[in-house]
């Protein structure tokens, strides 16, 4: 019976159209990751070590991605040799090592909504990236050209924004919760029993830390995370098994980290579970943000194309602003605003001009591919003639 449950559920799912299967990825990936920006935040509240942390994501990761790896990718799986590992080794200091590091780093001095926004501005710094490296190419006499140039600058202007400009506060959970009535109750309560003070665990402030240090932290980040997708395209070219990679990276990764851990840890209680609340956020990163969330963008990527997916980046920020919101009471401050609609805004122009710089190539195809077939067929007809020319001759003196 179970067979059979599974069985229909798999056609019911094969039966939906495509198109409305990535949608529903994607939302669930956006979902996902907004989760992970708010339980990393909420790690980093119960004093979870920010080395230990992605030590733990990291072993989690690898597990999950290595039986998959090792036997969907054998025949795939070009052999190892120093050249790769070196290569490896290199993609994991950038995009495990500082783009995790520098993510935490950031998300301690500033707020899961700011971090959220400022990783939008990823497609953009790729593109300049791959610019700069002669990867990409950009015309400026044409519209798209100047499109993905004016996002490029919208995205950096974006991120100044946030990281230089606070503002005033927009919104603040903490003070309605505070405010009135609800204040003698909750004093009254914390008289008689302990409670959680979720007044200091309000993150947009970050009382006590640096908010232009932790955007400059999240600047990094997003340049170590751009620089990975930059440097994986060519590695992938030369060891086309994309698990595997993975997981060659996040094993590297790994090593890199407990290193560092190791020497700059000296507290023993740092690798210890408190609670299950911590056990909890490490299981999460582990699991979701790095094991399925790889598997489901890699699908969604393979189907859709990396447009689709960036598209839907935004989203993600809209939905850590409300889950922070409301799980954490987390601040909103003018500048991060304006800063993140800057940053969604640049990153709409970029997409908008690479997908029209895609439709420009697609037209410049067909033309030369209609072209090429002209010119095929009166060379053709020239030779019929050639072949029979009396046939010619004689049915124009018929004419005559």
């Amino acid at each position: 019976m179970a067979d059979l449950g599974s069985a229909s559920s798999k056609r019911m799912w094969c039966s939906i159209p495509e198109k409305f299967q990535l949608h529903v990825a994607m939302l669930a990936l956006q979902f996902g990751y907004a989760g992970f920006h708010v339980v990393s935040r909420a790690a980093l509240n119960m004093g979870v070590s920010k080395l230990v942390f992605p030590v733990y994501r990291n072993i989690i990761a690898l597990l999950l991605l290595l039986p998959f790896a090792y036997f969907l990718e054998k025949k795939d799986r070009p052999p190892i040799n120093l050249n790769f590992l070196c290569q490896f080794f290199c993609l994991a200091l950038i995009g495990i090592t500082a783009n995790q590091g520098f993510y935490l780093l950031g998300l301690d001095n500033t707020s899961p909504t700011f971090a959220s926004a400022i990783q939008n501005s990823v497609p953009a710094i790729t593109f300049l990236m791959a610019v700069i490296l002669r990867i990409e190419q950009v015309r400026l006499n044409r519209k798209d050209g100047i499109a993905k140039v004016a996002g490029t600058i919208f995205c950096v202007i974006g991120a100044s924004v946030i990281t230089l400009y606070q503002g005033p506060t927009i919104y603040s959970p903490s003070s309605h919760l505070n405010s009135g009535t609800n204040t003698t109750i909750i004093t009254e309560v914390t008289t008689t029993t302990p409670m959680i003070d979720f007044g200091t665990m309000s993150l947009g402030d970050a009382k006590g830390k640096n908010w232009t240090l932790g955007c400059l932290y999240l600047i990094g980040h997003c340049l170590s995370w751009s620089a990975w997708l930059v440097f994986q395209a060519p590695v992938l070219k030369k060891y086309p098994a994309r698990l595997s990679v993975t997981s060659y990276t996040c094993f590297f990764g790994l090593l890199q980290f407990l290193l560092i851990a190791l020497v700059f840890e000296r507290n023993a209680q740092a690798w210890i579970f408190h609670s299950g609340g911590e056990a909890f956020t490490i299981l999460y990163a582990g699991v979701v943000a790095s094991g399925i969330a790889f598997a489901v963008q890699i699908w969604c990527i393979d189907r859709g194309g990396p447009v689709f997916v960036a598209v839907y980046q935004p989203v993600q920020t809209f939905v850590v602003a409300i889950m922070a919101s409301i799980a954490l009471g987390e601040e909103f401050y003018l500048g991060g605003i304006i800063g993140a609609v800057l940053i969604v805004a640049g990153l709409y122009f970029v997409l908008w001009g690479k997908s029209e710089e895609k439709k420009f190539a697609k037209e410049q195809l067909a033309i030369a591919s209609s072209t090429e077939h002209s010119i095929i067929r009166p060379s053709s007809h020239a030779k019929a003639s050639l072949t029979q020319p009396f046939l010619s001759s004689s049915s124009s003196t018929e004419n005559v």
